[in-house]
């Protein structure tokens, strides 16, 4: 009987890695709609437009998620310090970081800043080991030392003759601000990098559905700061004065976001942080492959672009390597093992 009960377990724990592995993978595709969709919007948009309008949208889609999986009536019950901590994770993640990377996206492109936001990577690591005091190993520094590498690639890549609109757009071609795109893009890394620990801390015992219902916290904090900054006349005149065209783009971004951050937010719910967070490093790839195919005027492509998303996804792959997986199946000389089996 013990055994048996052993061996449930077990099924169900890893069963909880893999619909955590699901929806991390789900959270990067959609993350990279999300910012493929913003970055058409602030090309002739503000950073400001776009904050403003896909927050109060990720409300509304929060909202309605919560009632169709019947999570409203719980509600009620969401545990107040998690409240507390989701409403941080709004201000910090929804309001700043987002600020932050759409600032990025319009000064330098999303293929250039991707690589240096997913560095968040790193931030949430190392939170982990000191906050959370989860172990890190060799492998896990290994592979922030290439994702850093394959961030700083792409600053050698020289323009094409991708023709662009807006403020980067010298003579027909999209110029990239390298200074401003990457002094947010590292903002935004920092932002990012630690809102999932705090989401961690709200919703490590509240399962997949607390998720929704912490997105929906999350949401509605920074909504209602959003709301109370629309009081100051010069903010209200620049987002009234958004274009058709950028409201539907941002729109687009708001839906994906939403749908990232469910997917996010129910993956941390069932899996540890140093599953998700490596696997949506799976959203450099989408995000190069949905700027191809709906931004090509937009951003700067090359094989130095290529080859940083590459290192960058390597080095995320060698963060997220079982080093006990990777012991039992290679053979390897003692030393080395033992280098292996370090911890921080």
């Amino acid at each position: 009987m013990w055994c048996e009960l052993r061996v449930r377990g077990t099924g169900a724990f890893m069963g909880l890695r893999v619909l955590g592995a699901i929806l991390s993978l789900l959270s990067a595709a959609t993350f990279a709609l999300n910012i493929t969709a913003a970055r058409r919007g602030v090309v002739t948009g503000t950073p400001i437009q776009g904050t403003a309008l896909t927050i109060p949208i990720g409300v509304a889609c929060f909202l309605a998620a919560t009632v169709a999986m019947e999570q409203i009536a719980h509600l009620d019950a969401f545990p107040p310090a998690a409240a507390g901590w989701m409403a941080a994770v709004g201000l910090l993640h929804f309001l700043l970081g987002r600020y932050c990377n759409y600032r990025a996206n319009q000064a330098a492109g999303v293929n250039i800043t991707a690589p240096v936001i997913q560095l968040q990577i790193v931030v949430t690591l190392t939170l982990a080991v000191i906050v959370l005091q989860e172990p890190c190993s060799i492998l896990q520094i290994v592979g922030a030392v290439v994702m850093l590498a394959g961030a700083l690639l792409t600053r050698y890549q020289r323009p094409g003759s991708s023709v662009a609109s807006g403020s980067a757009a010298r003579g027909g071609r999209f110029v990239a601000r390298y200074g401003p795109g990457y002094l947010f893009a590292s903002l935004a890394a920092l932002a990012y990098g630690t809102s999932p620990i705090m989401a961690r801390f709200a919703l490590e015992s509240t399962g997949p559905g607390g998720g929704i219902l912490g997105g929906l916290v999350a949401y509605s904090a920074a909504s209602a700061v959003v709301g109370l900054a629309m009081i100051w006349p010069p903010l209200r005149r620049e987002v009234v004065a958004v274009k058709r065209e950028n409201v539907r783009w941002f729109a687009y971004s708001g839906v994906f976001v939403a749908l990232a951050q469910g997917f996010f937010f129910s993956a941390v719910a069932v899996a540890p942080i140093m599953l998700v967070s490596p696997l949506l490093q799976f959203s450099l790839l989408f995000r190069l492959l949905f700027s191809k195919l709906f931004n090509p005027d937009h951003e700067i492509f090359g094989r130095l672009v290529v080859a940083g998303v590459a290192i960058s996804i390597v080095g995320s792959l060698i963060v997220s390597a079982d080093t006990d997986t990777i012991l039992r199946l290679v053979p390897m000389p003692q030393w080395l093992a033992a280098a292996l089996r370090w911890r921080l």
